[in-house]
């Protein structure tokens, strides 16, 4: 897919990482590109059309895809982390979670299909996250959500291949953004993440691993759970105690 003359539609898109997917959309050569927000007054990025939505919200989906019929490329980019714990967390914000970050991605991806198919195909790009594949205390829910959405897109992949839709999944340790403001650890700035995601797209990627931190976490699934829980528990204690010194390819 050429990001030149598409369409784009991203969610979330008043800061942090859906700010970067939307100006690097522009300078890029997008034809158009829709920025949503739950509080679009909040967008304040010139040359993008503005629309509310909130992804945990079917009506407000449901209305968004109605306003953006041309849509050939949909950025998934929107979603919440509430530091809950699965057994002793509240299972209203889990709830909260799987509802914002699973969930809603998927009825995002249901309502925009036809205009996707419509248009050529076009492409999904659902950013995901390197805890996709691990958990930590203060942050289960997040990564069920995210192993959830992970599956999600290698499901829904199979189910859009007719179409010729692509559906790229994109992961990353962490960006330069509010949500990331606590770790003093390396982190990548929202627009190299951004660029690594529409590369991955005009390459026909399904996969793309955005930083070290991604790769090396993937690198790790074949050890044995015990194994890689202990290497993963090595890795975030040296983070922690090195600060940026450190990355988890080091331990």
């Amino acid at each position: 897919m050429d990001i030149t003359n598409s369409v784009a539609l991203v969610t979330g898109a008043n800061r942090g990482l859906g700010r970067a997917f939307a100006q690097r959309l522009l300078e890029r050569g997008a034809r158009k590109v829709y920025a949503t927000a739950r509080r679009p007054e909040t967008v304040d990025l010139p040359g993008v059309e503005v629309l509310p939505l909130d992804i945990a919200d079917p009506a407000s989906v449901r209305a968004a895809a109605e306003a953006a019929p041309d849509v050939s490329l949909l950025i998934n980019n929107a979603g919440i982390q509430t530091g809950t714990d699965l057994v002793t967390g509240s299972l209203d914000a889990v709830r909260h979670e799987l509802e914002t970050n699973m969930f809603g991605h998927l009825g995002m991806i249901r309502e925009f299909a036809p205009a996707l198919a419509g248009n050529g195909g076009g492409a999904i790009v659902n950013v995901l996250s390197a805890m996709s594949w691990f958990g930590g205390k203060g942050a289960n829910a997040y990564h069920l959500t995210k192993a959830a959405a992970w599956a999600m897109t290698n499901g829904i992949r199979l189910e859009l291949a007719e179409q010729g839709t692509l559906v790229t999944a994109v992961h990353l340790g962490l960006a330069d953004t509010d949500m990331a403001a606590g770790w003093p650890v390396a982190k990548i700035a929202p627009s190299d993440l951004a660029d690594a995601a529409l590369d991955g797209v005009e390459a026909g990627s399904a996969e793309v691993l955005a930083d070290q931190w991604s790769r090396d976490v993937k690198s790790r699934l074949p050890l044995t759970p015990e194994e890689f829980n202990a290497a993963m528990d090595r890795a975030l204690a040296s983070l922690t105690a090195a600060g940026d010194r450190v990355q988890i390819k080091d331990v």
